[in-house]
């Protein structure tokens, strides 16, 4: 099938990329003329493993290309994907500006019946404002003659894994009451349904809601554990006996319930203050939802809070080594990252910060710039070197099993406060560190 994704980015790019891999053949629309020429040139604006060589082998083979000219990608696509940001507005809600762009775009130059496959992260009750708008330029071309169906067609990608996700997805929402478009869909996507079905067809306003539930109830996992961590803190009870406890249960399962220094990124802090605002819109007060940000916003002060206590008090000129300034592996993205509530606290009173991440250091320098409180360093141990201490925020494989006799011997003293739990606090006491971790002492 003729494929245009409007919006390069994180979710547009993959979801093009993978459809160019299985045969489709799509065009990608972005107004970012840099962005479009980078990306002609095979260079990747995102980290995520896997992605790059996808797109460019796609990008060779010509399944795959990249445009500024809108009306070109209109009239290319037989189906068309809106891909494009839905940013948090002033109040938390999402703002559906660019969706409803693309859908005038749309409007404003097809010729033919259209499938307009929403993909954003969107409220529920986007679909009927994408095909209001729609309606509405194409009366003022006097075009009424022009059909189109609008489609909910979420998306479930985990960054640092989106490509696998893409390629073979546990399930395909289609959120439509047509049969004759739920069969061209289903058309698209029948080289990812083959070896078991997993396209779930259901109204539009359910597969909308589905999106924000989905990451809602995934934050609120990780939020009840980061509770339940604190708790367990002051019970002098340890949190990683307690996952594994729970986690044996069938019903409640070991994924994100891992106790850490919260969650960030582009999804569940926005889709979560997004449902919170459409609940609130409707006069429903969503208890839950507002509980699972408030946890969040708390835990991500939770390693500053063990650090200044540490120091008693008193962190004025002292330097602490980050490790990982990514909100999670495998990927440079830092909105909303616990390691920037944290930089900044310790800012505030007075310290410094030595970092590394393997992936978002170019990120972290758009970010902050040549402050003169951080320093960026090229490698995880050049990060300790006469620090006062090391701080762990991102689990990266790579800082899973470093050299302890090293970080001893960079360190000006033997501390390490560890946000995600990686080590053993009995083999760290036994190796003469100070180890405070996340739910497991007192």
């Amino acid at each position: 099938m003729k494929v245009t994704v409007f919006g390069i980015g994180y979710v547009g790019l993959t979801q093009g990329a993978v459809l160019a891999e299985v045969g489709h053949d799509v065009v990608c629309v972005d107004i970012d003329a840099d962005k479009v020429e980078l990306l002609k040139q095979g260079r990747i604006p995102i980290y995520e493993p896997g992605l790059a060589a996808l797109v460019k082998d796609n990008h060779a083979a010509g399944r795959l290309n990249f445009t500024t000219d809108a009306a070109a990608g209109v009239m290319h696509g037989d189906v068309q994907f809106i891909a494009v940001g839905t940013p948090p507005d002033e109040d938390g809600s999402a703002d559906l500006r660019y969706v409803l762009d693309v859908a005038d775009t749309i409007a404003r130059h097809m010729e033919r019946r259209q499938i307009v496959i929403d993909k954003s992260t969107v409220p529920v009750g986007t679909a009927d404002k994408v095909a209001v708008r729609m309606a509405q330029v194409l009366g003022r071309r006097n075009r009424n003659d022009l059909a189109f169906d609008v489609v909910s067609n979420p998306e479930f990608l985990k960054e640092g894994s989106a490509v696998a996700d893409c390629m073979r997805p546990d399930r395909i929402i289609i959120g439509t009451d047509s049969d004759e478009v739920e069969e061209a869909v289903r058309e698209l996507y029948a080289p990812f349904n083959r070896n078991h079905e997993k396209i779930i067809v259901m109204d539009v306003r359910s597969a909308e809601l589905t999106k924000y539930a989905a990451n809602c109830m995934l934050a609120t996992k990780i939020s009840f554990m980061n509770e339940m961590a604190n708790l367990a803190e002051k019970l002098g009870a340890d949190i990683e006996m307690v996952r594994q406890g729970i986690g044996s249960d069938p019903r409640i399962g070991y994924a994100f319930i891992y106790a850490g220094a919260g969650y960030g990124g582009s999804c569940f802090p926005k889709d979560i203050q997004a449902l919170i605002r459409t609940a609130e819109s409707i006069e429903f007060d969503p208890k839950i939802l507002k509980a699972v940000e408030q946890r969040n916003d708390a835990q991500k002060t939770v390693m500053f809070n063990k650090i200044h206590r540490h120091f008693n008090g008193d962190l004025n000129g002292k330097t602490i080594a980050l490790w990982g300034l990514s909100f999670k592996p495998n990927t440079n993205d830092m909105r909303e990252a616990p390691s920037r509530v944290l930089m900044e606290a310790l800012w505030e009173a007075g310290a410094n910060v030595q970092a590394y991440d393997p992936e978002a250091m170019e990120e972290a320098q758009r970010l902050y710039g040549t402050r003169d409180e951080l320093s960026l360093c090229g490698t995880k141990e050049a990060a300790l070197k006469g620090a006062d201490s090391l701080a762990i925020v991102t689990d990266w494989q790579a800082f899973k099993a470093p050299d302890f006799d090293h970080i001893k011997k960079w360190l000006k003293q033997p501390v390490i406060f560890d946000g995600r739990n990686l080590y053993d606090p009995a083999r760290m006491e036994r190796r003469g560190v100070v180890y405070y971790s996340i739910g497991r002492e007192l």
